[in-house]
Formats: structure tokens, C-alpha cells, sequence
């Protein structure tokens, strides 16, 4: 027969201890292919579902000396697993999310600014690479709206789209038609 620790209905039960392993749910977030927005997104997603959300929403843990601190430690460590499992460990070191915001969003702006067609393998690519740049500097509190982000597009085509470039810079549609109205 087990310790009482086996015997405990939150331990035993909780759905935290069923995930064995976190990357079939949640992408590495390594600062290129996972914005930090659509991370979060699906970190919380992923935590209501498993009843965890308290563990990262800033609701206070019970006291050491409530009986159901153990269990909520226990499942505190697994949630930090999880956090750490699902983050590209040079973005741990570099702990962009904290203390150098401005320094990657000032990086980040000079890519957005700088960026070109010619410079990506594809206008899919082209498209892709924009929007994420965009998605990138709204996590870093500087964010990109539509118009903006239609006149960083039309600003770096070649001249084979200045007649779509200039109806496009004239009536700013939102992206998506704009991204569909230079594919065609």
C-alpha cells in the first residue's frame, strides 16, 4: 500500500498528470516560427484545460500550512516544466520577455522597415514573414496596425507591382485583401 500522498483526491486525479509530454500541445517558442502572442495563447488554453490556469494567472497559492499546498506545489512544478519545455532555451538566456523589450523591438523594426520581396525565397514567404514581424512587435508593445502593415508591403515590392502598389498605397484594404490582391 502507498504513503497517504498516493491517497490524495487532487494529486491522483488532476488532469496535470496526465500530459507526458507538453510538446505535442504547445510549440517551442524559439523567437522565429512562434510569435509570443499565439504562445500565450495557447499556454492558456492549454492550462484551463488541464485546471492549471491558477498556477499562471497570479492567483496567490494556498499557505504552506493549507493541506492542499503540497498537491498545488506538485502540480506548480509541473506547469514550470511545462513553461520551460515548451521555450527555446536561448530565449531563456537572452529573457527577452522581461528586460529587453526595447532593444528587440528596436531589432525588430529594423527588420519590418527593411525587409523585401526580393529578399524572401517566395510573395507567400514574403507575406508570412511581414505578418509575423508585425505579430513580434505587438508582443513587444509596438504594435503594427493594418495600414501600417499594407504600407510596409506595398513599400518594399519591385516595380513589377507598382500598378497593385499604387492601388493597394491609394485605398489601404485590410491585409488579407491585400496579400490576395497581389497573388492574383
Amino acid at each position: 500500500m502507498g504513503d497517504k500522498s498516493d491517497q490524495n483526491p487532487i494529486k491522483a486525479f488532476h488532469p496535470a498528470y496526465t500530459v507526458t509530454n507538453i510538446q505535442n500541445n504547445i510549440q517551442i517558442l524559439d523567437g522565429t516560427k512562434v510569435s509570443y502572442s499565439s504562445w500565450v495563447r495557447l499556454f492558456k488554453l492549454h492550462a484551463k484545460g488541464y485546471k492549471v490556469l491558477a498556477n499562471i494567472d497570479g492567483t496567490n497559492p494556498p499557505l504552506k500550512t493549507d493541506p492542499t499546498y503540497e498537491a498545488w506545489s506538485e502540480i506548480d512544478a509541473i506547469v514550470l516544466q511545462w513553461i520551460y519545455g515548451t521555450i527555446y532555451d536561448d530565449l531563456l538566456v537572452r529573457d527577452i520577455f522581461l528586460n529587453n523589450k526595447e532593444s528587440h523591438a528596436a531589432a525588430l523594426e529594423h527588420e519590418f522597415n527593411n525587409l523585401t520581396l526580393r529578399a524572401m525565397s517566395s510573395l507567400k514567404a514574403y507575406y508570412q514573414h511581414l505578418k509575423y514581424l508585425a505579430s513580434q512587435l505587438n508582443d513587444v508593445d509596438c504594435p503594427v496596425n493594418d495600414n501600417h502593415l499594407v504600407l510596409q508591403l506595398v513599400r518594399a515590392l519591385p516595380y513589377e507591382f507598382d500598378t497593385v502598389g499604387a492601388y493597394l498605397n491609394q485605398n489601404l484594404p485590410p491585409w488579407d485583401t491585400a496579400c490576395s490582391m497581389l497573388s492574383t
